[in-house]
């Protein structure tokens, strides 16, 4: 396989192409883990919503959605239930983010490598 670059061809390599394939997976991987940390977020954002409101309310007794179906719990166990989702889901946004800053780290190495052959001839940024 051959690559034009700059009027010379520069031979791909087997070892390059993997490296360009591993680039392309990790590429994809950043964009899910980016989508995965927005959801967590926003989770994150609404588990606090709540909280916020279950200060603001005086019953006893709450409406507290298990699964598909709404049960009455008391208000106690909705603060706990809440603040357990809040820290499961705060752990898990960390472990989404250090994912990505070892993808980010990884890109950029396969990046260096690349454009250290191929120069001009390969473009591995985002449009």
């Amino acid at each position: 396989m051959q690559q034009a670059g700059g009027g010379s061809e520069t031979e791909v390599t087997w070892e390059d192409q993997q490296n360009i394939n591993k680039f392309g997976r990790l590429n994809n991987r950043l964009h899910e883990l980016e989508d995965e940390i927005k959801i967590a977020k926003e989770a994150n954002e609404n588990f606090e919503d709540a909280s916020n409101e279950l200060i603001l309310t005086d019953e006893e007794v709450m409406r507290f959605q298990i699964g598909e179906v709404f049960c009455h719990v008391a208000k106690d166990e909705v603060e706990m239930r809440i603040e357990k989702m809040q820290e499961t889901t705060a752990k898990h946004l960390e472990k989404l983010t250090d994912e990505k800053e070892s993808v980010l780290v990884e890109m950029a190495e396969l990046k260096k490598i690349l454009y250290g052959k191929f120069k001009d001839s390969i473009n591995l940024e985002e449009d």
